[in-house]
């Protein structure tokens, strides 16, 4: 066990683009003296401690916190993504954590996909469904209408519902809720408008093929959607969610996503 530990902290420095320590160590002068206390023994994960540490540290709301198999560092879900930290908070890692043992694994993946699922299960009902008659798998996709490879995906429903897939959209637009001047993207704009319409099944559609779009607003859920899928790791559109948690970024055609989907 302890050879495997070893080789998974080795692979930690060896593979991770950011490990470093927090620009705002704890001191007295800038949190209660209770978490300056605990963050002396980096042996112990005090979930609380650690929130508040990288809150107050790198701004960043923890969701979640789990230990890992490497000692003295744990998972942390937040806003903005999955990050890794000493128990302490003295350490921040931005990456991926793999065990080295009879296989490769991803570490933060499982957790990761656990969120996922729970994640969709919120917007069960606000998702633009475009089901297939004899279902088979169902996959959740993250979409923009700018997007050139989610107008390609969407071209070829047809074929996907045809092999058995349902598509659920979520919306994310690629240039974030608001622009440059502080206003609301317009990607944003034209997402809610679809989401806002009558039939968003045929809104989406058309948005997708260029026939444009009736402005309209509402109360859709088009911001909560797309901070889940930064929560969640997605960076860019599509990006499909599996029945398991799993997370495909990218185009995948109809037949190569019917046989990943066969195997998975």
């Amino acid at each position: 066990m302890y050879k495997k530990l070893f080789f998974s902290a080795v692979f930690i420095t060896l593979t991770l683009p950011v490990f470093f320590q927090s620009a705002n160590a704890v001191t007295s002068d800038n949190v209660p003296a209770a978490l300056a206390k605990a963050a002396n023994d980096a042996s112990v994960l005090d979930v609380d401690f650690l929130k508040e540490k990288i809150n107050s540290s790198l701004g960043l709301t923890v969701v979640k916190v789990e230990k890992t198999a490497v000692p003295g560092i744990a998972l942390l879900v937040t806003d903005q993504g999955l990050f890794y930290a000493s128990y302490n908070g003295d350490f921040f890692i931005q990456g991926k954590l793999y065990s080295l043992g009879d296989k490769v694994t991803d570490i933060g993946e499982e957790s990761l996909a656990k969120v996922r699922l729970t994640g969709l299960k919120t917007f069960k009902d606000d998702m633009i469904v475009y089901k297939a008659e004899n279902e088979k798998y169902v996959v959740s996709v993250f979409t923009d209408i700018t997007c050139g490879y989610c107008r390609k995906m969407h071209e070829q429903m047809a074929d996907y519902n045809a092999r058995g897939i349902t598509f659920r959209y979520l919306a994310f637009p690629r240039s974030g809720i608001n622009d440059k001047t502080g206003n609301l993207s317009q990607g944003f704009k034209e997402l809610r408008s679809v989401w806002c319409s009558d039939n968003t099944a045929e809104a989406l559609t058309k948005a997708k093929s260029g026939s444009g779009i009736a402005y309209r607003i509402c109360q859709a859920p088009i911001e909560a959607q797309y901070n889940f899928g930064r929560q969640i790791g997605v960076s860019g559109t599509p990006a499909m969610i599996l029945s398991n948690g799993m997370m495909i970024p990218g185009y995948q055609p109809p037949a190569k996503l019917e046989e990943l989907l066969k195997n998975t």
